[in-house]
């Protein structure tokens, strides 16, 4: 699944994974921002509509799609990538 020119990339792996599995040298045109889903659900996620398109990524794709929920529900245009970070990893080599 090629990604929507102009997406915003949410990551939101803990510190420790996004470390050991950085995804800045695959996708390096596009902004990718470290962000909880603790902050998303809490409304405190800072993200806005002027960021664009946001594709919110996880470890396998279950919590994204729960995030990317709320971040519709706060008027974001937010999509969950399906099979999280490995997907996204293979699909873009």
């Amino acid at each position: 699944m090629p990604l929507p020119e102009g997406v915003t990339v949410v990551d939101l792996r803990p510190a420790e994974l996004r470390f050991a599995q950085p995804l800045e040298p695959l996708l390096t045109a596009r902004p990718i921002l470290a962000v909880s889903l603790d902050q998303i659900e809490d409304g405190a996620h800072g993200l806005s509509p002027s960021q664009g398109p946001l594709l919110v990524v996880c470890e396998r794709g279950v919590r994204s799609g729960l995030a990317a929920r709320y971040l519709r529900a706060d008027g974001l245009d937010a999509t969950a990538y399906p099979g999280g970070v490995p997907a996204l990893l293979r699909e873009q080599i």
